[in-house]
């Protein structure tokens, strides 16, 4: 017997017809003999919709209030996929993600979990029970308020309780066959890899691949978590995230979809359109005006992802800092930075949110030389002009025109041979979780 961890996405559970699928495969694994635990998030759209409502009333709502309002919509899944299940003649009990042990910091909105304490979950499986549990959501060590862990917070969840219950895999289920070389939305021709480590994972989910979030990742690599990444919509075998041999028990004639990508040089193409652009114009090239920048940007708790300085004129002894960010935080990074552009010498403050970031992943770049020049060679003759440049020991990112982003996207998965000679693949749900 082992003990599985599930996870449904929204597009899984939007509606009836979608929950009581669900239920039949929770009920096919328990009758194979198997634990379950199942984290499940709000139907569908329904986050969104009770963001609206909260914005209705409110035009800047508190935070407090509003973690509590959200949390809403994954009880209201916990419980009726419970309801289907017992219909199914099997017993589920459902939990808040405070009743899961789900212990966070009180940072409303993105918490992070601190620590996890399944007590009530193992009690349940002690019981014979499928434990149904609302991702997103925990409860803060000090103040025991409901908090929120953001965006994609129901992969985390998932992925923290498996680690905490010691399952043999997490399972991701979302509405896409599991981890694709592209965004099949953009590249109709993308392949579905069947393993990748949790290094290029990481690289994919920093660098704007919505599959699976970076928390999720990063706790899966910590402790050690196989996750399993496949579709609610389809039988078929997904995509393994490990560094380990995948468990031979899961293991089924479904590594039949075909094309292996464990040897690739180049693992997937991501791209990014969340991100802005911020450049600095005429900054004094002098030791500590670009850390007194960067500081200023970090107290405001705003994440950086790429930086460019350019050669300082000679003539000026100026010079231009570019930098990109989550473009939720444009606005505020810029007023910052204008709040200190007397004291720190530079001219002005440009923004540009019309940007997109592409990256190319791959732990077989290390030792093939030849990579980066293929990039821009494809880029080029697809009419693709690069504005900035990143790179790590398994990934090189571009910025782009936001308009050219697909094209470019596509480009580059020609390039290094990924398109599929399958056919199309398949999105079953439409949103990519």
């Amino acid at each position: 017997m082992s003990l599985i961890v599930q996870k449904f996405g929204g597009s899984s559970v939007a509606d009836a017809d979608s929950i009581k699928r669900v239920a039949k495969r929770i009920v096919a694994n328990r009758k194979a003999g198997h634990d379950v635990v199942v984290v499940v998030s709000a139907m569908g759209d329904s986050t969104d919709d009770l963001i609206d409502l909260a914005q209705q009333v409110s035009p800047v709502p508190p935070a407090r209030e509003l973690d509590m309002l959200l949390t809403a919509g994954e009880r209201i899944s916990m419980a009726v996929l419970a309801m289907a299940i017992a219909n199914l003649g099997h017993h589920a009990q459902s939990f808040t993600g405070s009743q899961a042990g789900v212990i966070t910091d009180e940072s409303f909105g993105r918490a992070r979990i601190i620590d996890v304490t399944p007590g009530r979950i193992q009690e349940a499986l002690d019981q014979g029970n499928v434990a149904i549990v609302a991702g997103f959501q925990g409860v803060s060590q000090g103040t025991k308020n409901i908090t929120t862990l953001g965006r994609g917070g129901s992969d985390t969840t998932a992925v923290a309780l498996a680690a905490a219950l010691k399952a043999d895999v997490c399972e991701i289920y979302t509405d896409v066959d599991g981890v694709f070389t592209a965004d099949p939305r953009i590249v109709p021709g993308a392949r579905k890899i069947d393993k990748i480590s949790y290094a290029e994972m990481l690289e994919m989910a920093a660098s704007g691949a919505k599959i699976l979030v970076l928390r999720c990742v990063e706790y899966a690599r910590r402790y050690g978590v196989p996750v399993h990444v496949r579709s609610s919509f389809s039988p078929h075998q997904g995509t393994w995230v490990t560094d380990e041999p995948i468990p031979e028990e899961f293991l089924t004639a479904a590594h039949d979809q075909g094309e292996t990508m464990e040897s690739a040089i180049i693992s997937g193409v991501a791209h990014d359109r969340s991100e802005a652009k911020i450049t600095i114009v005429g900054v004094p090239d002098v030791p500590g005006k670009a850390a007194r920048i960067f500081k200023t940007v970090a107290s405001h708790e705003i994440d950086i992802d790429m930086i460019v300085q350019n050669i300082s004129a000679a003539a000026t002894g100026l010079t231009d800092i570019s930098f990109t960010l989550p473009m939720t935080d444009g606005a505020r990074a810029v007023e910052a930075l204008e709040a200190i552009r007397d004291d720190i010498g530079f001219n002005h403050v440009e923004y540009d949110d019309q940007i997109g970031k592409l990256s190319v992943i791959g732990a077989g770049m290390r030792s093939h030389p030849g990579v980066t020049a293929d990039l821009f060679e494809a880029l080029s003759n697809a009419g693709v002009n690069i504005e900035m440049i990143s790179t790590s020991e398994i990934r090189i990112s571009v910025v782009t025109r936001a308009e050219l982003l697909d094209q470019a996207v596509r480009a580059a998965h020609t390039a290094y041979g990924l398109d599929s000679e399958l056919g199309e693949a398949v999105v079953y749900g439409g949103t990519g979780r």
